[in-house]
């Protein structure tokens, strides 16, 4: 499950951090760079809505195997293109298998963790965040020591085909029986987050807080490069976010089980984002070190969603049905951020307006995130 985590989001900051040259290389304009930042949000929504379906007729560690083979394949095939839409097409087959992993991985800490799934979810979101660093980190010097963006692509497809031999073993010994005899808390039969207001609230607030993460994973450097900062250090500041998120990825899920409300985390991460995002319209260059700190704690909400999505769920069927509800609408509302940062990059040619956005999209995250802050329950709606 680690192994897979640590894949879930460099396909992602290894295209922000090279962003530029992969713009030059294939002759990418702002809008379409827009949609190439803008399809994690449009796969994950996808593909995530059609998670709980597939692992109803084949075995999770199957789906699985795919998912993450689909992932390699994808990295690789994008990377010996020139074309720019089959560049976008095989990065949306490799979006594809994180897309399924993403809904999986909490399906599988409940069938294989049932009385640790605190502790194992903050080890794969930290694991998730590590991988995130490392490729945001190493993106752009992996390209320059070879000479072209497509290394400093491509070589995270070696570490997606390592995450699926682990695999391999279980999914070959699966058979149909098995499958009959998988537990039902892996299928949302009877819960519809749909129809409940604590669904549509975690819906909203797990789409607005990926709205900004992924805005920030795909534009962040290209911001700190306008600032005036070489593509090694923009890329470094990136990596930075997601460094200083790995205790918070590991410590989060203990604070939000232990707190009564999460209005606190709420609240304390809206300020932190906000301070962030001001500071960045304002100086970005001369404290960028302190938004990347400030952007880091504000990032805390996804591993608070993910931990949420398990303490507003009295069941195994209301878990994956409330994780499946909120990931899969979420990323649909997710979208807007990339595509809509890089529109009004472009059409402005600063950074502002894209800032304006972003603060738009917190305020709507903290409403939702104040509504879903009293513990309640999604099956008592």
């Amino acid at each position: 499950m680690l192994l897979v985590a640590v894949n879930l989001r460099a396909v992602v900051t290894s295209l922000g951090a090279l962003l530029d040259e992969v713009r030059d290389g294939l002759g990418l304009s702002g809008a379409a760079a827009g949609l190439v930042t803008t399809l994690p949000t449009i796969a994950f929504a996808g593909l995530g809505a059609l998670t709980p379906w597939l692992v109803r007729r084949v075995a999770p560690a199957r789906v699985l195997v795919v998912a993450m083979s689909a992932l390699a394949v994808g990295q690789v095939l994008r990377v010996v293109t020139d074309s720019t839409w089959i560049f976008v097409l095989t990065s949306a087959l490799a979006l594809s298998g994180i897309a399924v992993a993403n809904i999986l991985l909490p399906m599988l800490v409940k069938q294989h963790f049932p009385h640790r799934t605190g502790l194992v979810t903050g080890s794969y979101t930290m694991a998730l965040t590590v991988g995130t660093t490392v490729a945001a980190a190493t993106a752009v010097p992996i390209a320059h020591a070879f000479g072209s963006w497509r290394a400093g692509l491509g070589i995270w497809a070696a570490m997606a085909a390592v995450a699926v031999l682990p695999w391999v073993p279980l999914a070959l010994r699966t058979r149909a029986g098995a499958r009959r005899a998988t537990p039902t808390a892996a299928v949302p039969t009877r819960v519809r987050p749909a129809r409940t207001r604590l669904g549509w609230a975690m819906a909203v607030y797990f789409g607005a807080q990926s709205l900004s993460g992924y805005a920030i994973m795909g534009w962040l450097a290209q911001l700190f490069r306008d600032a005036g900062y070489q593509p090694e250090s923009a890329g470094l500041l990136l990596a930075g976010v997601t460094a200083l998120g790995v205790p918070i990825a590991l410590l989060m899920p203990t604070l939000a089980g232990r707190l009564g409300s999460l209005r606190p985390l709420v609240l304390g991460l809206t300020t932190a984002s906000a301070l962030a995002y001001l500071g960045l319209a304002l100086a970005p260059h001369g404290a960028a070190l302190l938004w990347v700190a400030l952007l880091a704690v504000g990032q805390g909400a996804f591993p608070m969603i993910l931990t949420a999505i398990g303490l507003r769920a009295r069941t195994a069927e209301g878990t994956v049905a409330l994780s499946a509800f909120a990931q899969s609408t979420g990323y649909v509302i997710a979208a807007l951020g990339p595509l809509m940062v890089g529109i009004l990059y472009e059409a402005t040619g600063g950074w502002t307006a894209p800032i304006g956005f972003l603060l738009g999209a917190l305020a709507v995250q903290t409403t939702a995130g104040m509504a879903i802050a009293r513990p309640r329950y999604v099956e008592d709606e």
